[in-house]
């Protein structure tokens, strides 16, 4: 897909913002490829030869990035991306039967929307959030301990335009395409809403303080005064 005269015109601002944000160009890549993909839903040729040229690399070195990220799609998805981690403990705890369950749900393979246009599903190696398993996650916000039918009803919700809020982070999601322009590093003033952990994150925490205990003090070696020296400057 080819960028008008007046996308291009509208980008300019963010595209120069982001590479002045760093001492040499090249750094700007990633956050360039999101803010391609939040004009087109995806990264397209043209926006790998219009990153390419911008940034003085290759349009090899660009697509290098490109299929190297999954962050990154080289087709358009759906409004909703859900991504259900089948790692090790989700996997356990049924991550791979929700995936199964959702693929013949929507009638999809992972990365193919709907026929609305609404949703897509990939699957995740890892969400980081082993505390929760099974998890899923819509454009990158998490859903916590996940069944196949909460899994089904979450994602009839999206196509129907039903709300939907995340188990935890900002108390409204946000579509694809915005989710690749914050991380293009535009924020949306939703970063400190919402929960940031639950409960099952912080039973150490809760333990630690119930028992009076606390971290031990560094040791006063040299080593460790020049690394809290460095830390401080």
């Amino acid at each position: 897909m080819a960028f008008s005269d007046e996308a291009l015109a509208r980008l300019e601002p963010d595209v120069a913002e982001i590479i002045s944000r760093y001492p040499r160009s090249r750094s700007a890549l990633m956050p360039l490829l999101h803010l391609m993909q939040s004009e087109e839903g995806y990264v397209s040729d043209d926006a790998i030869a219009f990153v390419a040229a911008r940034l003085g690399l290759t349009e090899t070195e660009v697509t290098a990035v490109v299929s190297f990220y999954t962050l990154y799609k080289r087709q358009p998805v759906g409004e909703f991306h859900v991504g259900v981690c089948t790692n090790s403990l989700c996997a356990i705890m049924g991550g791979d039967q929700i995936l199964a369950t959702l693929e013949d749900h929507l009638g999809v393979v992972p990365d193919e929307p709907t026929g609305d246009g609404k949703v897509s599903i990939e699957h995740i190696e890892c969400n980081a959030a082993c505390d929760y398993a099974p998890v899923m996650t819509v454009n990158w916000e998490f859903f916590d301990n996940q069944t196949p039918e909460s899994a089904t009803a979450l994602v009839d919700d999206l196509r129907a335009g039903r709300p939907v809020t995340p188990t935890r982070g900002p108390g409204r999601l946000c579509t694809w395409r915005q989710a690749s322009r914050i991380l293009a590093g535009f924020g949306d003033g939703q970063a400190a809403d919402g929960p940031a952990a639950g409960p099952a994150s912080l039973v150490g925490l809760r333990i630690a303080r119930e028992h009076g205990w606390t971290a031990p003090e560094p040791p006063d070696t040299p080593d460790s005064r020049t690394a809290t020296e460095g830390a401080s400057r």
